[in-house]
C-alpha cells in the first residue's frame, strides 16, 4: 500500500508541474489513479483527482497572478460562465451518451496541434484583440462552452483553454496559461462540489495528492516564467500529442 501511495504522490507532483504550464495534468494523474486502485468506483477516482488537482490549479493561478499581469476582464467572466455551465454539462452527460464526442475529440486535437505547429508565431506575441464589453462577451462564450465540455466529458480542458485564449484573444502562451488556470479552477470547483455531494471522494488520499500537486505547480510556474513562451509552446505541443494518442486509444481501441 505504501508503494501505491508513493506512486500516486509522484504522479500528482508531475501532473501539477505540467498542468501549471499548459494543462493536461489529467493525462498523468487520472491513469495513475485507475491503475493503482482498479477496484475503486470510477466516479470516486475522478472525484479524488479533482480534489487533488483543484489545489494545484489554484496555486498555479495565484502564482501567475503574482508574477505576470492576468487579464481579469477576460478571466473572471470566463470563470463564472465555466462554473455555471460545467454543472449543465455534468447533468447532460447523465442523459446523453458522450460516445460521439469521444470519437470526434482526437480529430479536434489533431487540428489544434497542426495549426499550432504550422503557425510558428502562434502564441509568440501578446496583442490582445478585444476590449470592454466585447472582451467580456467573448470570455463568457469561451468559458461557458469549455465549462460545459469539462462537465460533460473533460479530457484536454486546460489545453483547449490555452489554445482558445491565444487564437481568439491574441494572448501569448504565458498570458493564455495564466487566464486558463483561473477558468480551470472554476471548472474543478464545480465538479468537486458535485463529487463531494454524491460522496465520491477519497479524502485522505486526495489531500495527500493535493500537497504534491501544489508542489509540482509551483515548480511548473517557475519554469514557464523563466523560459517564456517558446518553452510553453513546445510543452503545449507535447501535451496535445499525448492527448491525441490517449483519446484515440480510448475512442477506438477500448
Amino acid at each position: 500500500m505504501d508503494e501505491i501511495v508513493l506512486l500516486l504522490a509522484l504522479a500528482a507532483f508531475c501532473a501539477g508541474m505540467i498542468d501549471a504550464v499548459v494543462g493536461g495534468g489529467g493525462l498523468i494523474q487520472v491513469p495513475a489513479l485507475f491503475s493503482a486502485l482498479p477496484q475503486a468506483v470510477p466516479a470516486t477516482l475522478l472525484g479524488t483527482n479533482k480534489l487533488a488537482s483543484v489545489w494545484g490549479t489554484a496555486a498555479a493561478a495565484h502564482g501567475y497572478a503574482r508574477r505576470i499581469r492576468v487579464h481579469w476582464n477576460t478571466a473572471l467572466p470566463a470563470a463564472l460562465a465555466a462554473f455555471a455551465l460545467s454543472f449543465m454539462g455534468a447533468l447532460t452527460v447523465t442523459h446523453i451518451p458522450a460516445d460521439f464526442i469521444r470519437k470526434f475529440l482526437p480529430v479536434i486535437l489533431i487540428l489544434v496541434a497542426v495549426y499550432t505547429f504550422i503557425k510558428k508565431d502562434f502564441g509568440k506575441h501578446h496583442a490582445p484583440a478585444h476590449t470592454g464589453r466585447k472582451e467580456q462577451l467573448m470570455a463568457i462564450l469561451v468559458g461557458g462552452s469549455i465549462g460545459f465540455y469539462d462537465g460533460f466529458f473533460g479530457p484536454g480542458t486546460g489545453s483547449f483553454l490555452v489554445f482558445l485564449f491565444i487564437r481568439f484573444f491574441g494572448f501569448d502562451f504565458l498570458a493564455a496559461s495564466a487566464v486558463a488556470k483561473v477558468v480551470n479552477v472554476a471548472c474543478n470547483v464545480a465538479a468537486l462540489l458535485w463529487f463531494g455531494y454524491s460522496g465520491h471522494l477519497l479524502w485522505q488520499l486526495g489531500l495527500l495528492m493535493a500537497v504534491c500537486n501544489v508542489a509540482g505547480s509551483l515548480i511548473g510556474i517557475r519554469l514557464a516564467i523563466r523560459y517564456g513562451t517558446g518553452f510553453v509552446r513546445i510543452l503545449f505541443l507535447i501535451v496535445v500529442s499525448g492527448l491525441i494518442l490517449k483519446t484515440t486509444h480510448d475512442a477506438f481501441f477500448m
